[in-house]
């Protein structure tokens, strides 16, 4: 990693902090991965982030917007008001060794990290207190504001933090996420998404003796699933909806009184997700009347895509290009190259460039709840090399880096990227007018608004009962040594 010229003394102070904290921001990055945490129960995860934080000098808030592992840690005060947010949350059934190149379990069928969500975390915190350390010497004037996302696979809290005023004083934000070489966009990043359960209520009976009394839950989610399978061929080009039945009675020779489905509804922009999801509803409203059943809808959370502002992306893209790529090793190599071929993908080895942006980003049909907030304030979404090229996420095979030197010497990288980005803010506002500036001609003629049903609430059990069964045997692995930032 090369940090070549144009670097001015509050950057080079930054990645100096950050060059002698590596190890801390190791062991942050591998605390996380070995909690394993699932969203909704990140409680050691975001325990351990926000009392590094405070132990910085950061002002911390927990429990932002009804999330107990939400956060907001602020420092400074006044204009402008700088946020950098992030998720830390794993995935069910994705437990890994790192370092294996091969299926290995930590703990067989337990969560993991499979993305790299615990890079995120490590990220945040590194780059935050090093932009902290260079604003106090420096003396630099503003507000920078920290906020921790909690369980950005199910897409559930910032669309609720925006609509609840959390991001209404905030100038300018930054989102840091994994990836395998650096990377930022403009335009319409990632889709729009609904995410909603369907439960359905009924009459339960015996099923092999008086099936004609029962008002069977389980075949209206059955008849929900057939008609959306037959809308498919219907919906627009970019628009996807995929499901889990997530209760489907509790044995065979009883009628199911309740059976639920959870549903993401996809599409490019808000009004097509939007448009989906009221149809899913009537296939709903269809499925309980042939049924003689009732159907409950519970939106657990509604996202506009992500795009990315162009002042901040070229930002990054200035950042990214004066700190350089990761010097990775023999060693490193050969493992990236290893799994390439054991996962049946294009064997390149680790990434050693960084690629200018051509213009606005191919829009992709994933999503992050990041969305409302790129739509509320001028944002970016940038990436760091922390895993390995060609890997799909959420499989065995994209949690093997996430512990390993090839992690953490990404995690250094893209702390250092990200200090320095939110630096330059601070030093020079040119830069946040004109971040402003282009947002405005970027988002005109699209007027924002929440997706969630105003009176919704977060849905703060998601994922208990599944950590609670795990989180024991996990315990045995967490890191033993706490990070310390100096």
């Amino acid at each position: 990693m090369s940090e070549t010229n144009n670097a001015t003394p509050e950057k080079e102070f930054a990645a100096q902090y950050v060059d002698r904290n590596a190890r801390a921001a190791a062991l942050l990055n591998d605390s996380i991965f070995y909690f394993g945490e699932l969203g909704m129960q990140e409680r050691e995860t975001s325990a351990l982030m926000t009392s590094l934080l405070e132990e910085g000098g950061f002002k911390v808030e927990r429990g932002i917007g009804g999330f107990p592992t939400a956060f907001c840690a602020t420092y400074g005060s006044g204009s402008p008001v700088v946020a950098v947010h992030t998720e830390y949350d794993s995935n069910p059934d994705n437990s890994q060794q790192p370092g294996v190149p091969e299926p290995a379990a930590i703990v067989e069928n337990a969560p993991g990290h499979c993305e790299g969500h615990n890079c995120n975390g490590s990220v945040l915190v590194t780059s935050a207190l090093a932009a902290k350390a260079a604003m106090e010497k420096f003396d630099l004037k503003g507000t920078l504001k920290i906020f921790g996302a909690p369980a950005e696979e199910q897409l559930v809290s910032r669309p609720y933090l925006v609509r609840d005023g959390y991001f209404d004083d905030v100038d300018v934000a930054f989102t840091p996420h994994i990836g395998a070489q650096f990377g930022a966009g403009y335009g319409l990043v990632q889709s729009a998404l609904i995410s909603a359960i369907f439960t359905f209520h009924g009459e339960t009976a015996h099923a092999g003796v008086s099936p004609w009394k029962g008002r069977d839950a389980l075949d209206a989610v059955v008849l929900m699933d057939v008609g959306m399978a037959e809308y498919r061929e219907h919906m627009l080009p970019g628009t996807q909806c995929q499901r889990v039945i997530t209760n489907g009675g509790q044995q065979p020779n009883v009628i199911p009184k309740t059976a639920a489905i959870w549903w993401y509804f996809r599409a490019p922009d808000a009004k097509g997700a939007t448009a989906v999801f009221e149809r899913a509803k009537k296939v709903a409203e269809g499925a309980a009347m042939m049924t003689n059943t009732s159907v409950d809808v519970d939106v657990q959370s509604a996202v506009w895509p992500v795009r990315g502002n162009q002042t901040l992306a070229e930002l990054m893209q200035a950042e990214y290009e004066r700190i350089g790529p990761p010097d990775w090793s023999a060693e490193e190599d050969e493992l990236a190259r290893t799994l390439q071929k054991r996962a049946d993908v294009p064997v390149e080895g680790l990434s050693r460039k960084v690629t200018r942006m051509k213009g606005p980003a191919g829009q992709k049909t994933s999503a992050n709840d990041a969305g409302d907030v790129s739509w509320k304030v001028p944002m970016v979404k940038f990436y760091f090399p922390s895993n390995i090229p060609n890997i799909n996420y959420h499989h065995w095979a994209a949690g093997v880096a996430l512990a390993t030197s090839i992690a953490h010497k990404g995690v250094v990288a893209g702390s250092k990227v990200l200090a320095s980005a939110v630096l330059e803010c601070f030093r020079n506002p040119d830069v946040v007018s004109q971040a402003k500036a282009s947002f405005a001609k970027e988002v005109e003629g699209n007027v924002f608004f929440s997706m969630l049903p105003k009176d919704q609430k977060p849905p703060v059990q998601l994922n208990f009962a599944e950590m609670e069964k795990y989180r024991p045997a996990m315990r045995a692995h967490y890191v033993k040594e706490r990070p310390h930032y100096v």
